[in-house]
């Protein structure tokens, strides 16, 4: 009887549940800040070189 008892009360547990939603969040923020430094890393190393080249020697 214990057993079942222990296994309904593993089963109605929802603590985990609430760690990988939070887990699956926080990978989606990772990922949307990586695509944003990257796309942002190319025009701001275009703006950089266009000011380079405006430099004189």
């Amino acid at each position: 009887m214990y057993l079942i008892h222990h296994l309904r009360s593993l089963v109605r547990n929802d603590e985990g549940q609430d760690l990988i939603e939070y887990a699956m969040i926080v990978a989606l923020i990772a990922l949307f800040c990586v695509v944003a430094v990257t796309a942002a890393g190319g025009r701001v190393s275009a703006i950089f070189d266009a000011i380079v080249t405006q430099i004189p020697a």
